[in-house]
Protein backbone atom coordinates (compact mmCIF):
# COMPACT_ATOMS: atom_id res chain seq x y z
CA UNK A 1 0.00 0.00 0.00
CA UNK A 2 1.31 3.72 -0.84
CA UNK A 3 2.13 5.60 2.30
CA UNK A 4 0.04 8.45 2.61
CA UNK A 5 2.15 11.04 3.85
CA UNK A 6 4.06 10.35 -0.05
CA UNK A 7 2.88 10.55 -3.45
CA UNK A 8 4.83 7.37 -5.15
CA UNK A 9 3.31 7.41 -8.22
CA UNK A 10 5.33 8.06 -11.22
CA UNK A 11 3.28 11.41 -13.04
CA UNK A 12 5.00 11.85 -16.19
CA UNK A 13 3.96 7.96 -16.94
CA UNK A 14 0.70 7.56 -16.03
CA UNK A 15 -1.32 9.37 -19.10
CA UNK A 16 -4.23 11.27 -19.89
CA UNK A 17 -6.38 8.26 -20.98
CA UNK A 18 -5.22 6.08 -18.60
CA UNK A 19 -6.49 8.97 -15.74
CA UNK A 20 -9.89 9.46 -17.89
CA UNK A 21 -10.47 5.80 -17.55
CA UNK A 22 -9.69 4.86 -13.84
CA UNK A 23 -10.43 8.45 -12.53
CA UNK A 24 -12.59 10.82 -15.11
CA UNK A 25 -14.74 9.36 -17.54
CA UNK A 26 -17.47 6.45 -16.71
CA UNK A 27 -18.29 5.76 -20.33
CA UNK A 28 -14.88 4.66 -21.90
CA UNK A 29 -14.93 2.10 -19.27
CA UNK A 30 -18.23 0.84 -19.94
CA UNK A 31 -19.08 0.95 -24.17
CA UNK A 32 -18.20 -2.69 -24.16
CA UNK A 33 -20.48 -3.60 -21.56
CA UNK A 34 -22.23 -6.71 -21.51
CA UNK A 35 -23.68 -9.36 -19.04
CA UNK A 36 -21.36 -12.52 -19.62
CA UNK A 37 -23.57 -15.76 -19.52
CA UNK A 38 -21.32 -18.01 -17.16
CA UNK A 39 -22.24 -17.63 -13.67
CA UNK A 40 -18.76 -17.90 -11.61
CA UNK A 41 -18.12 -17.78 -7.72
CA UNK A 42 -15.74 -16.49 -5.43
CA UNK A 43 -14.91 -16.99 -1.73
CA UNK A 44 -12.68 -14.37 -0.01
CA UNK A 45 -11.72 -13.25 -3.32
CA UNK A 46 -10.86 -16.46 -4.96
CA UNK A 47 -12.41 -17.94 -7.95
CA UNK A 48 -13.73 -21.38 -7.05
CA UNK A 49 -12.75 -23.98 -10.09
CA UNK A 50 -15.75 -26.13 -11.08
CA UNK A 51 -14.37 -27.61 -14.18
CA UNK A 52 -17.12 -29.28 -16.59
CA UNK A 53 -20.06 -28.52 -14.41
CA UNK A 54 -20.44 -25.07 -13.62
CA UNK A 55 -23.22 -22.84 -11.50
CA UNK A 56 -26.08 -22.35 -13.21
CA UNK A 57 -29.44 -19.59 -12.41
CA UNK A 58 -32.60 -21.58 -11.93
CA UNK A 59 -35.58 -19.73 -11.12
CA UNK A 60 -33.14 -16.62 -10.23
CA UNK A 61 -30.91 -18.30 -7.25
CA UNK A 62 -27.37 -19.43 -8.00
CA UNK A 63 -27.16 -23.16 -7.67
CA UNK A 64 -23.79 -24.74 -8.10
CA UNK A 65 -22.36 -27.98 -7.75
CA UNK A 66 -22.15 -29.65 -4.16
CA UNK A 67 -18.72 -31.33 -3.78
CA UNK A 68 -16.42 -28.18 -4.93
CA UNK A 69 -18.79 -25.79 -2.42
CA UNK A 70 -17.93 -27.79 0.75
CA UNK A 71 -14.16 -28.03 -0.57
CA UNK A 72 -14.19 -24.51 -1.38
CA UNK A 73 -15.71 -23.93 2.39
CA UNK A 74 -13.97 -26.51 4.06
CA UNK A 75 -17.11 -28.62 4.45
CA UNK A 76 -16.33 -32.02 4.81
CA UNK A 77 -18.75 -34.29 3.04
CA UNK A 78 -19.70 -37.48 3.29
CA UNK A 79 -22.75 -39.32 1.19
CA UNK A 80 -24.73 -41.89 0.56
CA UNK A 81 -25.84 -43.06 -2.49
CA UNK A 82 -28.51 -45.32 -1.79
CA UNK A 83 -30.72 -42.74 0.20
CA UNK A 84 -29.40 -39.71 -1.79
CA UNK A 85 -28.68 -38.16 1.03
CA UNK A 86 -25.70 -35.64 1.92
CA UNK A 87 -23.79 -34.67 5.61
CA UNK A 88 -21.79 -31.66 5.53
CA UNK A 89 -20.16 -31.01 8.86
CA UNK A 90 -17.40 -28.10 9.90
CA UNK A 91 -16.70 -26.51 13.08
CA UNK A 92 -20.22 -25.61 14.64
CA UNK A 93 -21.79 -26.65 11.97
CA UNK A 94 -23.92 -30.04 11.05
CA UNK A 95 -26.05 -30.25 8.10
CA UNK A 96 -28.03 -32.57 6.16
CA UNK A 97 -29.54 -32.78 2.89
CA UNK A 98 -31.66 -35.01 0.73
CA UNK A 99 -31.75 -34.73 -2.92
CA UNK A 100 -35.16 -33.61 -3.99
CA UNK A 101 -36.68 -33.04 -0.46
CA UNK A 102 -37.36 -28.94 0.27
CA UNK A 103 -35.87 -29.22 3.82
CA UNK A 104 -32.43 -29.73 5.46
CA UNK A 105 -31.48 -30.17 8.73
CA UNK A 106 -28.83 -27.82 10.75
CA UNK A 107 -27.38 -28.63 13.56
CA UNK A 108 -30.39 -30.62 14.52
CA UNK A 109 -33.38 -28.14 13.16
CA UNK A 110 -35.18 -28.67 10.15
CA UNK A 111 -34.65 -25.52 7.37
CA UNK A 112 -36.84 -25.19 4.93
CA UNK A 113 -35.34 -23.96 1.19
CA UNK A 114 -36.03 -22.07 -1.19
CA UNK A 115 -34.98 -24.35 -3.50
CA UNK A 116 -34.51 -28.82 -3.24
CA UNK A 117 -30.99 -30.04 -3.88
CA UNK A 118 -31.09 -31.17 -7.53
CA UNK A 119 -29.46 -34.36 -9.50
CA UNK A 120 -28.51 -32.76 -12.80
CA UNK A 121 -26.21 -34.47 -15.13
CA UNK A 122 -25.52 -36.87 -12.38
CA UNK A 123 -23.50 -34.07 -10.16
CA UNK A 124 -25.40 -32.85 -7.56
CA UNK A 125 -26.32 -28.92 -7.11
CA UNK A 126 -27.41 -26.93 -4.25
CA UNK A 127 -28.23 -23.39 -3.67
CA UNK A 128 -25.02 -20.94 -2.77
CA UNK A 129 -26.68 -18.84 -0.81
CA UNK A 130 -28.31 -21.28 1.71
CA UNK A 131 -24.80 -23.44 2.30
CA UNK A 132 -22.95 -19.92 2.40
CA UNK A 133 -25.03 -18.48 5.41
CA UNK A 134 -25.45 -21.77 6.94
CA UNK A 135 -21.35 -21.70 7.22
CA UNK A 136 -20.97 -18.64 7.90
CA UNK A 137 -20.84 -15.86 5.09
CA UNK A 138 -21.99 -13.48 3.98
CA UNK A 139 -23.48 -13.64 0.08
CA UNK A 140 -23.49 -10.91 -2.35
CA UNK A 141 -24.52 -11.23 -6.10
CA UNK A 142 -23.22 -9.12 -8.75
CA UNK A 143 -25.68 -9.42 -11.86
CA UNK A 144 -23.54 -7.02 -13.85
CA UNK A 145 -20.33 -9.94 -14.25
CA UNK A 146 -22.47 -12.99 -12.82
CA UNK A 147 -20.53 -13.16 -9.73
CA UNK A 148 -21.84 -14.72 -6.32
CA UNK A 149 -19.41 -13.41 -3.98
CA UNK A 150 -18.71 -15.07 -0.61
CA UNK A 151 -17.07 -13.54 2.18
CA UNK A 152 -16.55 -14.64 5.64
CA UNK A 153 -18.81 -12.33 8.14
CA UNK A 154 -16.38 -9.96 9.92
CA UNK A 155 -13.73 -9.85 7.42
CA UNK A 156 -12.45 -6.04 7.66
CA UNK A 157 -14.10 -4.14 5.03
CA UNK A 158 -11.69 -3.27 1.69
CA UNK A 159 -10.01 0.25 1.30
CA UNK A 160 -10.75 3.84 2.65
CA UNK A 161 -11.35 5.22 -0.74
CA UNK A 162 -12.16 8.88 -1.40
CA UNK A 163 -15.74 9.34 0.43
CA UNK A 164 -17.41 13.16 1.58
CA UNK A 165 -20.29 14.10 3.45
CA UNK A 166 -22.19 17.33 2.52
CA UNK A 167 -25.23 18.52 4.49
CA UNK A 168 -27.81 20.75 4.73
CA UNK A 169 -31.44 21.56 6.36
CA UNK A 170 -31.97 17.75 6.61
CA UNK A 171 -30.43 17.24 3.29
CA UNK A 172 -27.61 15.02 3.09
CA UNK A 173 -25.08 13.97 0.08
CA UNK A 174 -22.10 11.77 0.28
CA UNK A 175 -19.51 12.16 -2.48
CA UNK A 176 -18.04 9.02 -3.88
CA UNK A 177 -14.58 9.45 -5.62
CA UNK A 178 -14.52 6.29 -8.01
CA UNK A 179 -12.05 4.36 -9.64
CA UNK A 180 -14.02 3.57 -12.72
CA UNK A 181 -12.49 0.11 -13.62
CA UNK A 182 -11.48 -2.11 -10.54
CA UNK A 183 -10.37 -5.82 -10.10
CA UNK A 184 -11.85 -8.01 -7.42
CA UNK A 185 -9.34 -6.94 -4.74
CA UNK A 186 -11.61 -3.68 -3.94
CA UNK A 187 -14.29 -5.62 -2.49
CA UNK A 188 -16.26 -6.12 0.14
CA UNK A 189 -15.97 -1.71 -0.36
CA UNK A 190 -15.75 -0.09 2.92
CA UNK A 191 -18.80 -0.45 5.17
CA UNK A 192 -18.57 3.59 5.53
CA UNK A 193 -19.53 3.46 1.86
CA UNK A 194 -22.00 0.64 1.43
CA UNK A 195 -23.83 2.19 5.03
CA UNK A 196 -23.81 5.58 2.61
CA UNK A 197 -25.88 3.91 -0.54
CA UNK A 198 -28.39 2.01 2.25
CA UNK A 199 -28.82 5.49 3.80
CA UNK A 200 -29.72 6.89 0.20
CA UNK A 201 -32.84 7.50 -1.33
CA UNK A 202 -31.11 8.49 -4.89
CA UNK A 203 -27.78 7.21 -6.22
CA UNK A 204 -26.29 9.77 -8.63
CA UNK A 205 -23.68 9.06 -11.18
CA UNK A 206 -21.76 10.70 -14.69
CA UNK A 207 -23.92 8.61 -16.36
CA UNK A 208 -25.76 5.10 -15.81
CA UNK A 209 -23.28 2.84 -17.58
CA UNK A 210 -25.23 -0.10 -17.38
CA UNK A 211 -27.36 1.09 -20.46
CA UNK A 212 -23.93 1.77 -22.74
CA UNK A 213 -24.53 -1.90 -24.26
CA UNK A 214 -27.76 -0.26 -25.28
CA UNK A 215 -28.61 0.10 -29.33
CA UNK A 216 -28.94 3.38 -29.56
CA UNK A 217 -25.92 4.39 -27.22
CA UNK A 218 -23.79 1.64 -29.70
CA UNK A 219 -25.21 4.10 -32.47
CA UNK A 220 -24.42 7.11 -30.61
CA UNK A 221 -20.59 6.06 -30.29
CA UNK A 222 -20.09 4.80 -33.56
CA UNK A 223 -21.99 7.59 -34.97
CA UNK A 224 -19.45 10.42 -33.01
CA UNK A 225 -16.42 7.82 -32.88
CA UNK A 226 -15.74 6.79 -35.80
CA UNK A 227 -15.02 8.48 -39.93
CA UNK A 228 -18.45 8.83 -42.00
CA UNK A 229 -16.22 11.06 -44.59
CA UNK A 230 -14.69 7.84 -45.94
CA UNK A 231 -11.64 8.38 -44.24
CA UNK A 232 -10.01 5.94 -42.07
CA UNK A 233 -7.39 6.00 -38.87
CA UNK A 234 -4.48 6.27 -41.17
CA UNK A 235 -5.34 9.70 -42.99
CA UNK A 236 -5.78 11.17 -39.62
CA UNK A 237 -2.48 10.36 -37.61
CA UNK A 238 1.55 10.08 -38.28
CA UNK A 239 2.81 6.70 -40.42
CA UNK A 240 4.94 5.98 -37.22
CA UNK A 241 1.65 6.25 -34.68
CA UNK A 242 -0.54 3.88 -37.22
CA UNK A 243 2.06 1.39 -37.02
CA UNK A 244 2.62 1.14 -33.36
CA UNK A 245 -1.21 0.83 -33.06
CA UNK A 246 -0.74 -2.45 -35.40
CA UNK A 247 2.22 -4.09 -33.32
CA UNK A 248 -0.07 -3.57 -30.26
CA UNK A 249 -2.92 -4.98 -32.04
CA UNK A 250 -1.36 -7.89 -33.15
CA UNK A 251 0.04 -8.40 -29.74
CA UNK A 252 -3.53 -8.93 -29.11
CA UNK A 253 -3.85 -10.98 -31.74
CA UNK A 254 -6.24 -9.20 -33.39
CA UNK A 255 -5.95 -7.49 -37.33
CA UNK A 256 -3.30 -4.45 -37.81
CA UNK A 257 -6.25 -2.87 -39.32
CA UNK A 258 -8.91 -3.42 -36.51
CA UNK A 259 -9.80 0.18 -35.29
CA UNK A 260 -8.98 1.70 -38.57
CA UNK A 261 -12.64 2.74 -38.69
CA UNK A 262 -12.41 4.18 -35.35
CA UNK A 263 -10.96 8.66 -34.44
CA UNK A 264 -7.61 8.33 -32.11
CA UNK A 265 -10.03 9.25 -28.84
CA UNK A 266 -11.70 6.07 -29.52
CA UNK A 267 -8.51 3.95 -30.18
CA UNK A 268 -6.63 5.34 -27.44
CA UNK A 269 -9.49 4.14 -24.98
CA UNK A 270 -9.93 0.55 -26.73
CA UNK A 271 -6.38 -0.18 -26.18
CA UNK A 272 -6.18 1.49 -22.44
CA UNK A 273 -8.97 -0.56 -21.62
CA UNK A 274 -7.53 -3.97 -23.44
CA UNK A 275 -4.13 -3.42 -21.24
CA UNK A 276 -5.50 -3.29 -18.09
CA UNK A 277 -7.99 -5.72 -18.47
CA UNK A 278 -4.63 -7.92 -18.63
CA UNK A 279 -4.48 -7.41 -15.04
CA UNK A 280 -7.92 -8.07 -14.44
CA UNK A 281 -9.61 -4.75 -14.35
CA UNK A 282 -12.41 -3.83 -15.73
CA UNK A 283 -15.08 -1.69 -15.79
CA UNK A 284 -17.63 -4.20 -15.22
CA UNK A 285 -16.10 -4.48 -11.76
CA UNK A 286 -15.90 -0.82 -11.77
CA UNK A 287 -17.13 1.22 -8.16
CA UNK A 288 -20.02 3.04 -10.19
CA UNK A 289 -21.15 -0.10 -11.77
CA UNK A 290 -21.19 -1.81 -8.72
CA UNK A 291 -23.40 1.29 -6.99
CA UNK A 292 -25.61 1.26 -10.19
CA UNK A 293 -25.93 -2.82 -10.15
CA UNK A 294 -27.48 -2.65 -6.34
CA UNK A 295 -29.51 0.25 -6.98
CA UNK A 296 -31.45 -1.37 -9.68
CA UNK A 297 -31.28 -5.12 -7.41
CA UNK A 298 -33.26 -2.60 -4.71
CA UNK A 299 -35.51 -0.30 -6.56
CA UNK A 300 -33.66 3.00 -5.87
CA UNK A 301 -33.49 5.50 -8.03
CA UNK A 302 -30.83 6.76 -10.36
CA UNK A 303 -30.00 9.90 -11.54
CA UNK A 304 -27.18 10.86 -13.83
CA UNK A 305 -25.35 13.83 -13.49
CA UNK A 306 -24.31 13.83 -17.59
CA UNK A 307 -25.11 12.26 -20.83
CA UNK A 308 -23.69 9.95 -23.03
CA UNK A 309 -24.00 12.57 -25.66
CA UNK A 310 -22.15 14.91 -23.55
CA UNK A 311 -19.62 12.97 -22.60
CA UNK A 312 -19.15 11.36 -26.18
CA UNK A 313 -19.61 15.10 -27.66
CA UNK A 314 -16.29 16.25 -25.96
CA UNK A 315 -13.94 13.61 -26.85
CA UNK A 316 -15.39 13.90 -30.23
CA UNK A 317 -14.54 17.98 -29.82
CA UNK A 318 -11.28 17.75 -29.15
CA UNK A 319 -8.85 19.21 -31.64
CA UNK A 320 -7.25 16.97 -33.83
CA UNK A 321 -4.09 17.70 -32.60
CA UNK A 322 -4.98 17.26 -28.86
CA UNK A 323 -6.49 13.88 -30.25
CA UNK A 324 -3.17 12.71 -31.54
CA UNK A 325 -0.95 14.01 -28.95
CA UNK A 326 -2.80 12.00 -25.93
CA UNK A 327 -2.73 8.78 -28.26
CA UNK A 328 0.88 9.04 -28.81
CA UNK A 329 1.15 9.57 -25.40
CA UNK A 330 -0.54 6.48 -24.45
CA UNK A 331 1.16 4.48 -26.77
CA UNK A 332 4.32 5.56 -25.69
CA UNK A 333 3.86 4.21 -22.32
CA UNK A 334 1.78 1.24 -23.56
CA UNK A 335 3.04 -1.33 -22.03
CA UNK A 336 3.65 0.41 -18.44
CA UNK A 337 -0.42 0.82 -18.20
CA UNK A 338 -0.98 -2.69 -15.68
CA UNK A 339 1.96 -0.91 -13.53
CA UNK A 340 0.70 2.51 -13.15
CA UNK A 341 -3.17 0.34 -12.63
CA UNK A 342 -2.23 -1.27 -9.73
CA UNK A 343 -0.41 1.94 -8.30
CA UNK A 344 -3.30 3.99 -8.52
CA UNK A 345 -5.51 0.90 -7.50
CA UNK A 346 -3.51 1.25 -3.99
CA UNK A 347 -3.95 4.93 -4.31
CA UNK A 348 -7.62 4.65 -4.02
CA UNK A 349 -7.56 1.46 -1.49
CA UNK A 350 -5.32 3.78 0.86
CA UNK A 351 -7.75 7.13 0.29
CA UNK A 352 -4.48 9.14 -0.50
CA UNK A 353 -5.81 12.44 -1.17
CA UNK A 354 -2.04 14.08 -1.97
CA UNK A 355 -1.81 10.97 -4.81
CA UNK A 356 -4.80 12.21 -5.94
CA UNK A 357 -4.43 15.81 -5.79
CA UNK A 358 -1.36 15.17 -8.13
CA UNK A 359 -2.65 13.48 -10.55
CA UNK A 360 -5.23 15.83 -10.69
CA UNK A 361 -3.04 18.66 -11.20
CA UNK A 362 -0.96 16.80 -13.69
CA UNK A 363 -4.02 16.82 -16.12
CA UNK A 364 -3.96 20.39 -15.37
CA UNK A 365 -0.94 20.89 -17.58
CA UNK A 366 -2.97 20.85 -21.31
CA UNK A 367 -5.67 23.31 -20.72
CA UNK A 368 -7.59 22.46 -23.63
CA UNK A 369 -7.95 18.97 -21.91
CA UNK A 370 -8.31 20.36 -18.40
CA UNK A 371 -11.03 22.35 -19.43
CA UNK A 372 -13.31 19.96 -21.55
CA UNK A 373 -12.50 16.87 -18.92
CA UNK A 374 -12.37 18.53 -15.05
CA UNK A 375 -13.60 22.55 -15.00
CA UNK A 376 -16.47 22.43 -17.00
CA UNK A 377 -18.35 18.95 -16.10
CA UNK A 378 -17.13 19.65 -11.98
CA UNK A 379 -18.91 23.27 -12.36
CA UNK A 380 -21.84 22.22 -13.94
CA UNK A 381 -21.77 18.68 -11.66
CA UNK A 382 -21.85 20.96 -8.39
CA UNK A 383 -23.94 23.21 -9.41
CA UNK A 384 -26.54 19.69 -9.55
CA UNK A 385 -25.17 18.70 -6.32
CA UNK A 386 -26.30 21.85 -5.00
CA UNK A 387 -29.75 22.04 -5.55
CA UNK A 388 -30.09 18.84 -4.12
CA UNK A 389 -29.02 19.90 -0.63
CA UNK A 390 -31.22 23.20 -1.05
CA UNK A 391 -34.48 21.00 -1.57
CA UNK A 392 -37.53 21.24 0.52
CA UNK A 393 -37.56 17.04 1.28
CA UNK A 394 -34.80 16.36 3.10
CA UNK A 395 -33.55 13.38 1.18
CA UNK A 396 -29.93 11.55 0.97
CA UNK A 397 -28.10 11.41 -2.08
CA UNK A 398 -24.97 9.43 -2.96
CA UNK A 399 -23.26 10.86 -5.71
CA UNK A 400 -20.50 8.65 -7.33
CA UNK A 401 -17.81 10.38 -9.62
CA UNK A 402 -14.67 9.96 -10.84
CA UNK A 403 -12.08 10.31 -8.27
CA UNK A 404 -10.62 13.29 -10.06
CA UNK A 405 -13.61 15.01 -9.72
CA UNK A 406 -13.00 15.64 -6.44
CA UNK A 407 -10.40 17.79 -4.84
CA UNK A 408 -8.21 20.87 -6.53
CA UNK A 409 -9.31 24.29 -6.22
CA UNK A 410 -12.01 23.16 -9.29
CA UNK A 411 -12.42 20.46 -7.93
CA UNK A 412 -16.63 19.66 -6.63
CA UNK A 413 -15.38 19.41 -2.63
CA UNK A 414 -13.69 22.80 -3.29
CA UNK A 415 -16.54 24.17 -5.26
CA UNK A 416 -19.03 23.35 -2.86
CA UNK A 417 -16.70 24.93 0.19
CA UNK A 418 -16.87 28.01 -1.68
CA UNK A 419 -20.86 27.82 -1.65
CA UNK A 420 -20.77 28.04 1.78
CA UNK A 421 -21.17 24.26 2.37
CA UNK A 422 -19.41 22.60 5.15
CA UNK A 423 -17.48 19.06 3.34
CA UNK A 424 -16.28 16.21 5.72
CA UNK A 425 -14.14 13.51 4.67
CA UNK A 426 -14.59 10.46 5.59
Amino acid sequence: MLNKEKVELNIKKITASLLSLLLVFSLLSSTTFAAKEEVSLQVNGELIEFNSHEPIIDSGLTLVPLEPLFQALDITLEQNATEQQVTGTKEGLVLQLQNGVKSAIVNGESVELISEPKIINEVTYISARFIAEASGYEVRWDATTRTVFLETKGVTAGGRGFLWEVEKGGNKVYLLGSMHIADNSFYPLHSSMEDAFDEADYLGVEVDVSKSADPQIQELVLSLGTYQDGTTLKDHISEATYATIGGILEEFEAPKNSLDQFKPWVVESTLTSLQAAKSGYEGQIGIDLYFITQAMENKTPIIELESFESQLSMFNNFSTELQEKTLKDTLDNFHTISDSVDKMADMWKDGNDAALLELTKEMAVNEEYNKAMLIDRNIAMANKIEGYLNGSNQEVYLIVVGAAHMLDDTGIVSLLQNKGFVVTRK
